[in-house]
């Protein structure tokens, strides 16, 4: 209660009077960055970072008081969360995903391409979708992409360090998400949240889940393979050394939500480029500018997958296996010429 209370009445509010502050202050900041510029690798590093910076602090104070605005216009939140508002806040994210990455992709030059059958091929069927995860940049990929491109209703599950982002706190606690604590000794706990959410998907709905259960570092993977082996799952650890761009996946979320979606059939996302954006200091390093990134889908119909569950496990792994071989032959590609 006490992380909300801070996240709601203090984080928020500050976020609007620091995004006021500036706006104020922005030929400061602007003549500041052109001048360091100069003297970093890259063309006006500093000047595209600073405007990509200033752009999602913008929109993070506009959509907080768009929803302070619909809080009060839903009968003070008794109503916000009613089928009516949840469409109003779903439309609210589709058209902040479209400003932010045509900005984005305009500012960066990125060009981000889809590969394969995508998550429409099927219409009115819903879809569980199991991405690989590499840090911030590749869940808001994911969700434009399937906002965006190709009509779904996505329904996630998070991480709770992410709720200190005041905009996804509140948009999340409005639509079906989950914020998770993983914790191995609340296995059953954590799958039985996962199930609720994954319940009663319908033709326009997409589940959205990280089997990894966090982002892909080399000291996690040598945590999972250690994890494998003190399980006694010997070959699956020696199955996960293998692996070298993604982490061993974590079954028992993924498991829980294909239970509770029986009708639902599976997408698996792989995709090159947002690797490692864990901290500011890698945003500045190893943000994409000028780069070409794919993103990798296969739809997988339910009646391909396995009934058991040892089954199920071992074809994950087998998926995992192939996410990871095409990210080591997918990197993100130069894009020629200047802008």
């Amino acid at each position: 209660m006490l992380a909300w209370t801070v996240r709601r009445f203090v984080v928020a509010p500050a976020v609007v009077g620091l995004t006021v502050l500036v706006w104020f202050s922005l030929p400061l900041w602007l003549v500041a960055a052109a001048a360091l510029s100069a003297f970093v690798p890259g063309r006006w590093r500093v000047l595209r970072l600073l405007w990509i910076a200033i752009l999602y602090l913008t929109i993070e104070a506009l959509v907080l008081l768009v929803m302070w605005g619909a809080w009060f216009a839903s009968g003070f939140g008794r109503t916000i969360r009613r089928p009516y508002w949840e469409g109003i806040h779903y439309d609210l994210v589709q058209g902040v995903m479209w400003v932010f990455f045509r900005e984005a992709k305009r500012v960066l030059r990125l060009t981000i391409e889809t590969d394969g059958p995508s998550p429409d091929a099927h219409p009115g069927v819903p879809i569980l979708v199991c991405s690989r995860h590499a840090g911030p940049g590749d869940s808001f990929t994911l969700i434009h992409a399937l906002m965006h491109w190709y009509n779904r209703e996505p329904r996630v599950v998070l991480k709770d360090t992410l709720a200190w982002d005041p905009m996804i706190d509140v948009v999340l606690n409005r639509i079906p998400a989950r914020f998770i604590t993983p914790n191995p000794g609340e296995g059953q706990d954590l799958q039985s949240q996962i199930a609720a959410l994954a319940h009663g998907l319908d033709e326009n709905d997409a589940f959205v889940i990280f089997p990894e259960g966090g982002n892909f570092t080399e000291r996690r993977r040598d945590r999972a393979i250690d994890r494998l082996r003190r399980l006694g799952m010997d070959r699956m650890a020696e199955r996960a050394e293998a692996m070298t761009n993604v982490l061993a996946p974590r079954p028992g979320g993924f498991l829980a939500a294909l239970d509770a979606a029986p009708d639902a059939d599976v997408v698996l996302v792989a995709h090159t480029g947002l690797d490692h954006l864990l901290t500011v200091g890698d945003v500045w390093r190893e943000l994409p500018m000028d780069k070409r990134i794919v993103m990798r889908w296969w739809q997988v119909p339910r009646a391909e997958i396995p009934p058991g569950r040892e089954e199920r496990i071992d074809w994950l792994f087998a998926w995992w296996e192939r996410i990871d071989l095409w990210i080591q032959q997918n990197r993100p590609e130069e894009i020629s010429g200047r802008s």
